[in-house]
Parts: structure tokens; sequence; C-alpha cells
């Protein structure tokens, strides 16, 4: 009884393991988005600040840069941050789920408060009714 089966504990541990690896590259991943994310904002501010006189803009796709009308380059990048965003917010839900995973393989007890939502814009509207009398 004071000794555990080693195959047992092996496969424990490779699945704690396989687990945190999960938690990890889902992390990254997000971290990447946010960094594209946030070069996408820089981008929209400086075509913003842009008060040349061409209505055309160069832009780097990749290794070459192309030449494209101001605004369809305006368009594309805030295209380009909503599906970061949805991106985002989707990889996050998963990762709770993940970390809730990874707590319950090892044994510990689940986070309180980390699955928590934030109230919307009509629940928001209700409860400021309710204070106000």
């Amino acid at each position: 009884m004071g000794e555990r089966d080693p195959d047992f504990v092996l496969g424990y541990l490779a699945e704690v393991e396989a687990l945190a690896e999960e938690v990890m590259a889902g992390r990254q991943q997000i971290v990447n988005l946010d960094q594209k994310r946030n070069q996408n904002r820089e981008a929209l501010r400086a075509l913003d600040k842009e008060s040349g006189s061409s209505d055309k803009v160069m832009v780097c796709f990749g290794s070459m840069f192309v030449q494209l009308p101001k605004m369809k380059t305006k368009d594309m990048l805030q295209r380009d941050q909503e599906l970061l965003d949805k991106e985002i917010a989707k990889l996050r839900e998963e990762l709770k789920v993940k970390v809730s995973r990874l707590l319950e393989a090892q044994g510990k007890p689940e986070l309180k408060g980390y699955s928590l939502k934030p109230l919307g814009t009509e629940e928001m509207w209700f409860i400021k009714k309710v204070l106000e009398g």
C-alpha cells in the first residue's frame, strides 16, 4: 500500500505533463496573436495619422511590398483585428478548460472565480435601474 505501481505513476506524470504542455501552448498562441493585434493597431494608427496627399500606401506582405489604396488597407486591417479578437477570446475560453483539467489531474481544487463572465450591456442597464431606485 505504501508503494505505488511504477507504470501508474509514469502514466500519471505523462498525463499531467501533456496537459501542462497544452496550457503552455495555448498561452503562447494567445501571446503571439496579441502581438499581431498590437502591430495591426499600430498600423491603423499610422494610417490615421498620415496626412499625405496620396490615396495609396505601401503594405508589407511577408517579404514584399505592395501599394494598395488607403481605405482598402484600413478595412483589411480592421477585419483582421476583428478576427484576431474573436480568435483570442476563443483561445482564452479553451485555456480555462485546459487549466481546469490540469488542476483536476493534479488533484488541486478548481480556481475560484476563474470562470466568471462579465455582465452584458443589458444586465448592466438593469443593475443601474435597480440602484437608482
